[in-house]
């Protein structure tokens, strides 16, 4: 008995991984990215005090966040529609969509490597990582009305 439970259990997790919703997978991922580096630039501008224990913290979860964004699985054909800022021209050139994403990976583990000592430090990580939002967003983002 406990083996079926067992495997039905785990046929109904299966299914409904089957039917995950990749629009709102990858946005759920950059809302949490956002909140994060919002965090980050709270502190690498001065509003918030530096803390190099939380920061190191926040950047080990957007190395996190960062490892969990697959582009093959949240970016499928056929998700270009529906309520998403994603623009077509992700598709048209996924290989350069991929390298900006890789991009920003290394960035993020650079920084987790780094462990930044001061807010300087800190700051020159956050823009480093915003670069490549910014080249990310202007490429491959539809600008919301």
């Amino acid at each position: 008995m406990r083996k079926l439970v067992v495997a039905i259990s785990m046929l109904a997790f299966a299914g409904s991984a089957a039917f995950a919703d990749p629009i709102l997978d990858r946005q759920a991922l950059m809302k949490e990215r956002g909140k994060i580096v919002g965090g980050l630039a709270k502190v690498a501008k001065g509003d918030e005090p530096f803390d190099a224990a939380a920061v190191l913290t926040q950047l080990q979860a957007l190395q996190a966040n960062a490892e969990k964004f697959d582009v093959d699985t949240l970016f499928p054909k056929g998700s270009d529609t529906g309520d998403t800022t994603a623009g077509p021209k992700i598709w048209e050139d996924m290989a350069g969509f991929k390298a900006v994403e890789d991009k920003y990976l290394a960035d993020v583990k650079a920084a987790v490597a780094a462990a930044p000592a001061d807010a300087d430090a800190l700051k020159a990580q956050v823009d480093t990582m915003g670069s490549d939002c910014g080249t990310c967003h202007q490429s491959y983002r539809i600008k919301k009305g």
